[in-house]
């Protein structure tokens, strides 16, 4: 399976091959940064099947799991793209907003849901996690 998708101002493009391992949607402090309030939502795919065409612009911090993080973005336009960590180099998580379709998975975890707000939407459907869950499991 190859999964595509882009910035807005289409400078920057990837190519994931492998299947997504999981989606979730993030409400850490961070996460409602980047993503302008809300959850970020993100796909979970194995780092070795990403190729990017165009200049990722990466932010490296420390993120509320305490793991070394680094948040790829267009320069361009600010779309937000990927996130990664040193902890766990075999994965990279997309931002689910980038995918030219961003029904390839629906989420399946809520994760730092004692960081939303209270107003925060979020589906009794799914696992709630207060914080940090498991590393995915490989496909």
């Amino acid at each position: 399976m190859t999964t595509e998708g882009g910035c807005l101002c289409k400078s920057v493009r990837f190519a994931v091959e492998g299947e997504p391992l999981v989606t979730r949607v993030c409400w850490c402090r961070l996460c409602q940064y980047l993503s302008g309030g809300n959850g970020m939502v993100s796909v979970c795919f194995r780092s070795e099947g990403l190729n990017i065409s165009g200049k990722v612009h990466w932010f490296e911090s420390i993120a509320d799991s305490g793991n070394r993080m680094e948040r790829g973005f267009c320069r361009t336009c600010g779309t937000p793209l990927f996130s990664k960590t040193e902890a766990r180099p075999h994965l990279v998580f997309i931002r689910a907003g980038s995918l030219d379709n961003p029904n390839v998975i629906a989420p399946q975890q809520a994760i730092w849901t004692k960081e939303a707000p209270g107003w925060a939407c979020i589906s009794p459907d799914i696992p709630q996690i207060t914080d940090q869950p498991s590393p995915p499991r490989p496909v």
